[in-house]
């Protein structure tokens, strides 16, 4: 089994803007991308009542998003995506080295 670091956050802050929400409860986004650790494999959270399963973690490269990605994480395509990435994080460059941790999950059986 991996060894992770130290989450950063917590799990319940993994998905809480309400339209991210709405769109994890629908299974149109299943994936998390985030700058530190909030969960790892096999713990749960709930959104409205709905338990969800954390299944994988892993680290991206900002550059190797690709549209596949960026519709996992509840969006139409990558331009998409980074153009909101970039407008609520103000001071955020979009470095293609960067990288993230990608949480995916599902909902629980």
């Amino acid at each position: 089994m991996p060894t992770f670091p130290e989450k950063t956050c917590d799990i319940s802050r993994l998905v809480s803007h309400p339209k991210l929400v709405e769109a994890t409860l629908a299974e149109r986004k299943t994936e998390q991308r985030r700058d530190g650790v909030y969960a790892y494999p096999n713990e749960t959270f709930e959104l409205e009542g709905v338990t969800f399963v954390v299944t994988d973690l892993k680290r991206q490269r900002l550059g190797d998003m690709t549209d596949q990605d960026a519709q996992a994480e509840g969006y139409p395509s990558l331009a998409m995506y980074k153009d909101l990435i970039l407008r609520m994080h103000k001071n955020m460059t979009w470095n293609e080295d960067d990288l993230v941790w990608v949480h995916c999950f599902k909902k629980q059986a």
